[in-house]
């Protein structure tokens, strides 16, 4: 269904998309989706095919992402965090036929445009213009704004693939060729967010899950969405204000970001419009939760849930309290559960592998990655797991207690060790390297890198760091090192890095 057409047609002169000075009617994003649209259909641009956008948040991202789902086309957002080579991979590994890149972004793009081959269009997004890329721009004024002729599955919100940090040192596809709408709508009336009227804010980067998912949920409703082109704390406090914000989604340390502004800053703005303050992607300590439904007037809702399996759960501000501790109860229409290391399904409190049963709005596969898509299930695809771990109580509200594989989030970033280890793995003197999560006030976990050297050589801790700041992006590069004259492994040569994060683990309430 194209409820973008809808609202153009019910509710032409109302703000669609707007940014902190400018702003797009429903009409006018509905003319420049169709134009650009077609455009790109006219580039040879169709249905399956991949679309990476580049960008910082902007109406313009925006458009971009309904414009290639107008087409069946699957978006493929970058990271604007990354460095050259890894922007090169995942631009190469998804296949990609088109690119959108804004002005800021175009020097990484010019460094490696030459070793991507598969990408036949480049698009502009800014000021900036170059003889071998179109501009978005130009192709806005050759677009007929005619609905494209394309034949769609009504039941479909669209696909995307966005990629996560990998577990063997590459960052893995996560394919989701189609999501239901009827599951969109049920994640919509759990978070209380079907209303037309709802203001939404958009405080995190497009190029992550929850803020582009909520983003695209409130275009479905015809909500105004307010756009923040990056975060700001103050910023945010005076968008809500002036908008009369309803609704958004946070990482907690956005929200604790907010909470911790001068009593003088926080008492210039009245945030009491908000209604939905969604939580997730990173554990929110109970005293942030308490904290945040104090300042917003209890609006808190947390979920677990993740960019391969969706949203799972769902905790109201009224379970905040009542639940403590918990990531929500398991969403309506959903099944979960916890299985042992040997496959046997476990009772209420038994703590296990947390699963999800497979369903329409899941993630289709990691892309090109069979052994990793298999890793991640069992019971031949019935059921599907991140490798959290945790446990169900008798009311169905879930409870994780640590991750069994080794991720580390930090400030809601999903940071996987194998890929900072294969980087470190390059530099002359290392022999032995393990990289974990450690507690972190502000952003829950940091990352720490654990090495060992080869007889003879000498690092330094910030010569180590450097190195990771040329090969990673800056999210991923350890913010401390430490020495070791051996890390510990098993006779079989397996790595004990439980034992390395113990440690600075010991006295938490929590371990991740």
């Amino acid at each position: 269904m194209d409820f973008l057409a809808g609202h153009a047609d019910n509710q032409p002169d109302k703000p669609a998309l707007v940014e902190p000075d400018r702003a797009l009617t429903f009409r006018e994003v509905f003319e420049r989706r169709n134009r650009l649209a077609n455009s790109l259909l006219g580039l040879g641009i169709g249905a399956g095919d991949r679309v990476v956008s580049y960008g910082s948040n902007s109406i313009e991202l925006m458009v971009v992402s309904q414009a290639t789902a107008a087409l069946g086309a699957i978006t493929v957002p970058m990271n604007r965090m990354l460095v050259a080579e890894e922007v090169a991979y995942i631009l190469s590994h998804s296949d990609s036929r088109a690119a959108f890149v804004d002005d800021r972004y175009l020097p990484v793009v010019e460094e490696i445009r030459e070793q991507v081959g598969n990408i036949e269009h480049w698009i502009l997004l800014g000021d900036e213009r170059r003889d071998w890329a179109h501009h978005l721009e130009d192709l806005l004024v050759d677009g007929s704004p005619e609905t494209p002729a394309v034949e769609l599955d009504p039941d479909s919100a669209g696909g995307a693939m966005m990629y996560t940090s990998g577990t063997t040192g590459k960052p893995k596809g996560a394919l989701r060729t189609s999501i239901d709408t009827n599951m969109v709508f049920g994640w919509l009336g759990a978070f209380d967010l079907i209303d037309g009227e709802h203001v939404h804010l958009v405080a995190g980067p497009l190029y992550h899950s929850a803020p582009a998912a909520f983003a695209t949920f409130s275009s479905i409703l015809g909500n105004t969405i307010v756009i923040m082109p990056k975060f700001d704390p103050e910023l945010a406090l005076r968008l809500i204000d002036e908008h009369r914000v309803t609704t958004t989604f946070m990482a907690p340390t956005l929200i604790k970001r907010i909470l911790d502004q001068p009593a003088e800053v926080k008492e210039r703005y009245d945030p009491t419009s908000m209604k939905v303050l969604i939580t997730g992607a990173a554990p929110c300590p109970q005293n942030l939760k308490e904290a945040a439904n104090d300042f917003f007037g209890d609006a808190l809702f947390e979920f677990y849930g993740s960019t391969e399996l969706g949203l799972n759960t769902v905790l109201r501000p009224e379970d905040v309290k009542a639940k403590p501790g918990s990531c929500g109860k398991v969403m309506p229409g959903m099944e979960m559960a916890t299985f042992d290391d040997d496959g046997n399904r476990l009772s209420p409190g038994e703590e296990g592998e947390l699963f999800v049963r497979r369903y329409e709005g899941m993630f289709d596969e990691y892309y090109k990655n069979e052994e990793a898509t298999k890793e991640a299930q069992r019971e031949g695809g019935e059921w599907v797991s991140v490798g959290d771990v945790g446990h169900i109580d008798e009311d169905d509200f879930v409870f994780i207690g640590d991750r069994k594989k080794d991720m580390i989030i930090s400030a809601g970033t999903n940071i996987y060790p194998a890929e900072v280890e294969d980087a470190l793995h390059r530099l002359e003197g290392i022999e032995d390297v393990a990289v974990f999560g450690v507690p972190d006030e502000e952003y829950g976990e940091r990352v720490h890198a654990a090495i060992s050297l080869l007889p003879g050589h000498s690092l330094t801790e910030e010569e180590v760091i450097t190195f990771a700041r040329e090969h990673l992006a800056g999210y991923k590069i350890p913010r401390e090192v430490s020495f070791r004259d051996s890390l510990p492994r098993t006779p079989t040569g397996k790595l004990l890095k439980r034992e390395l994060r113990e440690p600075f683990w010991a006295g938490q309430e929590r371990r991740i």
